[in-house]
């Protein structure tokens, strides 16, 4: 590992900044892999796994590459997950971080892609629809969530749940969604749909498997499967889509609702604009979204993608080349790329 670390070293390469740090014992300061400072012979040098571990050595950090500057965002990260239902203002995460208030917001935007208000209000979010998910009162999950009154969140989850708190709550009961299920090339298709859009496009090979996905979402909805869903729209969406997948019609434009967080919906947007026929590493997403440092915060906001193909999370693989992961399968996703390779459409 060492000797990774000082290649690292040698390239200036920022993408192990915050793996590691590294000191000079000739000059008494520490510095990230990326620092541009020349150089230093590697019997002056020592490793750190933290910049704490290289202070307690006496070391202090560089005034080049400021190496304080990524753990700051660290410590940042975990003070608002464990204060999520806390009012947390800027400059209190400024003194607590160290870094000026308009260098914090720009670093943390830069390395997440929202402000720390939205990452909190996104934490926020996800605790408040799983207290209402177990059953938890309305103003009591507010509560817990941090939210002050009823007013705000609504303000703040600006139509994320798709449906009221209460009925999101109660499982989505007293909401209407309806449904769709065709055969295509991958298997079957089920398409659900909200009142502001297409909410859920999965592939599966059971009928039965892939109603009970839809009910584990919403387990107490009125599901209402075409034709006697009141939604002619939605015969329309499907049977395009399907054209789509099974003989490379070009692409429906289909309203979609996205159901996420704020982080969430942003790696889906971005996905969004990958064009068809392209494949970009996870690391490459992270880097052209700027947030060459959230590999895996974008990994896993791909993995929530709930509306297969039309937000194209298949495009990405691994750093290796290799197919990755995909909740519909390896095979799905290799006939997915290949078609889009073959009719580039």
């Amino acid at each position: 590992m060492s000797e990774e670390y000082f290649k690292a070293i040698e390239k200036r390469d920022p993408s192990y900044d915050g793996k590691f740090y590294y000191g000079v014992i000739t000059t008494g300061v520490y510095c990230k892999p990326s620092c541009p400072s020349r150089a230093a012979l590697r019997e002056n040098m020592r490793l750190f796994d933290t910049c704490e571990d290289a202070e307690k050595q006496d070391l202090r950090p560089c005034k080049k590459c400021n190496p304080r500057d990524d753990n700051a965002l660290d410590v940042v990260i975990k003070y608002i997950e464990d204060n999520s239902a806390e009012t947390i203002k800027l400059e209190e995460l400024a003194d607590l971080s160290g870094l000026s208030r308009h260098h914090l917001q720009r670093k943390f935007k830069n390395a997440y892609g929202v402000s720390p208000k939205e990452y909190q209000n996104g934490l926020r979010l996800k605790q408040f629809k799983s207290a209402l998910k177990d059953g938890d009162d309305i103003s009591g999950a507010l509560y817990d969530a941090g939210y002050g009154s009823s007013s705000r969140i609504y303000e703040q989850i600006d139509g994320r749940i798709g449906m009221t708190p209460k009925a999101y709550r109660d499982g989505g009961k007293g909401e209407e969604i309806s449904y769709a299920i065709r055969p295509c090339s991958l298997g079957l298709i089920i398409m659900a749909a909200t009142d502001r859009g297409v909410c859920m496009i999965h592939f599966g090979d059971n009928e039965n498997e892939l109603i009970s996905q839809l009910r584990t979402e919403y387990p107490n909805a009125e599901l209402i499967g075409t034709p006697n869903s009141s939604d002619i729209a939605l015969n329309d969406w499907i049977e395009a889509f399907e054209r789509h997948i099974s003989h490379g019609a070009k692409r429906p434009d289909i309203p979609l609702h996205l159901n996420g967080t704020a982080f969430q919906i942003k790696v889906w947007r971005f996905l969004m604009s990958v064009k068809p026929g392209e494949v970009i590493s996870y690391k490459e997403q992270a880097e052209r979204m700027g947030m060459p440092k959230a590999v895996r915060a974008v990994a896993s906001a791909n993995a929530r993608n709930n509306i297969g193909v039309l937000i194209p999370c298949h495009r990405v693989l691994r750093g290796d080349g290799s197919l990755g992961g995909f909740r519909w399968g390896l095979d799905r996703k290799r006939a997915l790329i290949d078609q889009e390779r073959r009719k580039g459409n």
